[in-house]
């Protein structure tokens, strides 16, 4: 099993920075791709950005390539991602997630997504 727990999110004006930060345990052979996948009100699930555990390569989406940073921290355990130069349109729970293949972590479903946080609200006002 691997649990993730969230953290770091809050209100923000547009144009803002906010860092979100998931606590990732249990065993490793399930995480290998850790990520951050969005859901808005009314909306589907959208993925946003994935890291490979193994050398720390990434996978954005489109819509926040340039705007969003994802890293990890080894020695903590930690995954972050880094949101710059917020928009309204970025306002959903975020929910960290992992799972065994990259970047498909971050497609949300059970196959590739088996693990999953609890969410942290990130809003972005006008």
């Amino acid at each position: 099993q691997v649990q993730l727990v969230e953290s770091g999110g809050g209100s923000v004006q547009a144009g803002g920075s906010l860092r979100l930060s998931c606590a990732v345990s249990g065993a490793t052979n399930g995480r290998n791709c850790v990520g951050w996948i969005r859901q808005a009100p009314g909306k589907g699930r959208e993925g946003v950005a994935a890291i490979y555990a193994g050398d720390g390569t990434t996978h954005y989406v489109d819509s926040v390539l340039g705007r969003f940073t994802i890293s990890q921290d080894n020695g903590k355990n930690t995954v972050y991602l880094e949101m710059n130069s917020l928009k309204p349109e970025d306002t959903a729970m975020y929910y960290c997630a992992a799972g065994p293949a990259f970047p498909l972590c971050i497609l949300g479903t059970s196959r590739n997504t088996p693990y999953w946080g609890q969410g942290t609200q990130v809003t972005v006002s006008s």
